[in-house]
């Protein structure tokens, strides 16, 4: 029996042998763990960590065009901090789609016209997202990020706004501001002695007040327009394509948010008082009155129907938006008018006082809408019989388009083309300057010509115009914009002198959001008599 019990195990000597061999790979294995300190493991990790992001990117990358490896984590965001109008231009013509990725967002840029309308004009796939804390300063609640029924019932309400009939309301309000400013650049070039000075600031602190007055009216004091002109810069610095992705204190973005909290704060106080005033059957001087008063007419309409009594129901029914959801939807007009705006204005005078020839000819047109009389109101008739001086702004917008990419988060993996999709999470960012420079379309698009827009065929390039976007998110303010720069402009031809100071860098292009002159626009102002 104890030889068979004995059978069923190891050896004596194969047992002492066993031990041995464990007790010397135990030795190893704390000899191994012991050897593993901290550095090392943290090392170990990066390592782990900096393969897997290369990996990542690769694989996103796929066919398309880009950078072969990235710079571990960060990508190319220090070369973003200041971005360079060339290197984009360069990138651009890489390919039709081309990436980079930068800390945890990998990024598909959409370079050509078709490859731009496609990401435009997939909802399914694709949403404006602007840039990632985006979001933290407008609000995810806002309309512009909202899709399907949400976003559309936003929309039919805010449509009716900005037509020809609503905007005649709104250009007395404008003229007033347009009246002030002239006066202010008169005056400063008075102080500077009659020397040339950076004028883009002054012009961001005109669209701001003229973005203020039309939106909300007269609900907003002076001193509440001044600081919100003074502290936009701040918003447009944390919405730069780039920038670091979570709000940490006393960054761009931090300031940014502090910034955007005092402007919702303000225009939902504008709400409060539209309300008010609308209720008590006040006449509509604003954007916000006239979407309130919409609400309103929906509301009573309702409460009529409810009793059994006839009503005609409104073109649109909308339900009651609260103070702070137009706000929100304010602060994105202002969001999206603000830097456009101010950019097409300086590349507008600066261009102007380049080009006499073009100034006398806009200069003649604006007195005959006017009947000779050079402070007649302008009126939207006046504004239709603009030929050339809309053809000036309609040109500024392609030479030198204020918005230049529009950035888009893929909700869903996007099949942009037959053999390249963007994973889902990533950025499609469409850009419209190669679009508006296609020389197919716009024969020399490095000359500012406004006659193509009379006597050539740039009219017919309708699937290049991409200024104001296309599909379903299309700029809703695209004819108020055009209208305003035109009353702008032309007012100014008739009321103001101004002479521009050259430098090496005019015609350099400085990108903060939008598109600026390098040395900000040196101009003089003065009376014209």
């Amino acid at each position: 029996m104890d030889a068979r019990s004995n059978a069923t195990f190891a050896s004596p000597a194969a047992s002492a042998n066993y031990i041995e061999a464990l007790q010397t790979d135990n030795g190893l294995l704390v000899q191994a763990l012991n050897g593993l300190n901290g550095w090392t493991a943290a090392l170990t990790l990066l390592l782990v960590l900096v393969a897997y992001d290369q990996f990542k990117y690769v694989w996103n990358k796929g066919t398309i065009a880009g950078p072969m490896f990235k710079i571990p984590f960060m990508g190319p965001f220090l070369e973003s901090v200041n971005p360079d109008m060339d290197k984009y231009m360069a990138k651009w013509a890489s390919g039709d789609l081309s990436c980079v990725s930068v800390f945890h967002k990998f990024v598909v840029i959409a370079s050509t016209r078709d490859m731009a309308r496609k990401a435009f004009n997939s909802p399914a796939f694709a949403r404006p997202c602007v840039v990632d804390v985006a979001q933290k300063l407008l609000r995810p609640t806002n309309w512009v990020f909202l899709d399907g029924k949400a976003h559309i019932e936003f929309r039919k309400g805010l449509n009716g706004l900005f037509t020809k009939k609503a905007l005649e309301i709104y250009l007395p309000g404008q003229e007033e501001v347009f009246d002030k400013y002239f006066q202010k650049f008169i005056e400063i070039s008075k102080e500077n002695d009659m020397k040339a000075k950076p004028f883009m600031p002054m012009f961001r602190e005109l669209n701001c007040a003229i973005s203020c007055r039309t939106f909300v009216g007269h609900y907003m004091s002076e001193a509440a327009v001044k600081k919100i002109a003074d502290d936009y810069y701040l918003i447009t610095s944390a919405l730069e394509l780039v920038n670091f992705p979570i709000i940490i204190p006393f960054t761009k973005t931090w300031r940014g948010k502090k910034a955007s909290d005092m402007v919702l704060i303000e225009f939902a106080k504008c709400a409060a008082k539209s309300k008010v005033r609308m209720r008590a059957g006040g006449d509509v001087t604003c954007i916000m009155d006239g979407w309130i008063k919409s609400m309103i007419e929906s509301e009573e309409y309702r409460a009529k129907i409810a009793r059994g009594e006839p009503a005609e129901k409104p073109v649109n029914l909308l339900r009651e938006f609260s103070d702070y959801e137009i706000s929100q939807t304010i602060f994105t007009f202002l969001f999206a008018s603000q830097d456009a705006s101010s950019s097409a204005t300086t590349w507008l005078f600066q261009l102007m006082a380049d080009r006499p020839e073009i100034l006398a000819r806009m200069r003649q047109e604006q007195l005959e809408v006017r009947d000779g009389d050079k402070n007649a109101q302008v009126t939207t008739d006046m504004l239709d019989k603009m030929t050339y001086t809309k053809a000036c702004v309609k040109e500024i917008l392609r030479y030198r388009p204020p918005v230049i990419m529009v950035p888009y988060e893929v909700k869903k993996d996007f099949p942009i083309t037959d053999t390249y999709t963007a994973p889902k999470g990533s950025m499609v960012v469409p850009t419209v300057y190669p679009a508006l420079h296609d020389p197919e379309a716009y024969p020399e698009p490095e000359t500012y010509d406004p006659d193509r827009w009379i006597t050539g065929d740039a009219e017919k390039a309708v699937k290049n115009w991409l200024v104001f976007g296309t599909g379903v998110h299309y700029c809703l303010g695209q004819i108020y914009a055009q209208y305003n720069l035109m009353a702008l402009i032309g007012k100014a031809s008739l009321h103001l002198d101004w002479t521009h100071e050259p430098t090496e860098l005019s015609e350099k292009i400085k990108i903060f959001a939008t598109i600026f002159p390098q040395d900000d626009c040196r101009l003089v102002f003065s009376k014209r008599a």
